[in-house]
């Protein structure tokens, strides 16, 4: 019996990263796991990957840009295993990056942003949208909004749009802070400053002078969704090591 048996995480961007680790930590603590994200290779190679180690894994492909594809997924995972008890909202990324397209803002091109603006925030709302009502019907959930860095610090060139839709999600965390106590749901945000899912976060600098391990943030984030912080609603965090701190 694990920390989080019975229990059921919803988890988008669950085909790699922080997501995938998330899900694999999650359901080694006894957790039913739901991956969605758009790739469905990934997806079918993440979902192996708990399954070989005994845990319960439903891999969904979805587009959270598509409220309706988010609505159906939230159905399967209730249809699968009863309810859905911790939402991580993982899925997002620099729309220039991402898009292969890093002409600084006032160039680039409309369709990037939109991008940036689905992924990084739409998303998310819509997530939130499908299934925090059940939560609070069932007087419990957790909420786990994952922001960055760069909307506690801004960005420029590319990063203007990321960097507004990445501070979004401290708004959309006290809201639903608000909305969810009455019925014991909470939400938390975790910004995380450089993590090494890609090697050129190690430039990035910190006080530590070193960039994070995913583990540490997903470390945090099993605390966050765990009882043990049954008193923590409505804030956000930063895991940083310190970057903040030399900014400036």
């Amino acid at each position: 019996m694990g920390e989080f048996s019975g229990k059921t995480a919803f988890i988008t961007g669950g085909a790699s990263g922080m997501a995938l680790l998330a899900g694999q930590e999650f359901a080694a603590r006894g957790a039913n796991v739901v991956l969605i994200d758009v790739n469905r290779e990934g997806l079918e190679k993440a979902a192996a990957s708990i399954t070989a180690k005994g845990g319960n894994c439903l891999p969904l492909v979805v587009d959270i840009r598509h409220y309706g594809e988010v609505e159906a997924a939230a159905a399967k995972a209730v249809e699968k295993f009863g309810a859905i008890d911790i939402l991580l909202n993982v899925a997002g990324g620099m729309s220039g990056r991402c898009c292969h397209d890093q002409t600084s803002f006032e160039k680039l091109p409309v369709e990037v942003i939109d991008w940036g603006i689905d992924v990084n925030l739409r998303g998310a709302i819509y997530c939130c949208r499908a299934i925090i009502g059940k939560m609070m019907e069932r007087k419990r959930g957790v909420i786990i909004n994952f922001g960055s860095v760069t909307g506690e610090e801004g960005g420029g060139g590319s990063a203007v749009d990321y960097g507004a839709e990445k501070a979004g999600m401290n708004g959309l965390t006290k809201s639903l802070a608000i909305l969810g106590a009455p019925h014991n749901v909470r939400c938390c945000c975790v910004i995380p400053g450089p993590v090494l899912t890609r090697p050129d976060m190690a430039g990035m600098k910190t006080l530590l002078g070193r960039a994070a391990e995913p583990i540490e943030l997903v470390d945090f984030v099993l605390y966050l969704a765990s009882d043990k912080a049954s008193f923590i609603t409505g804030s956000s965090h930063l895991v940083d090591g310190g970057r903040m701190l030399i900014r400036g």
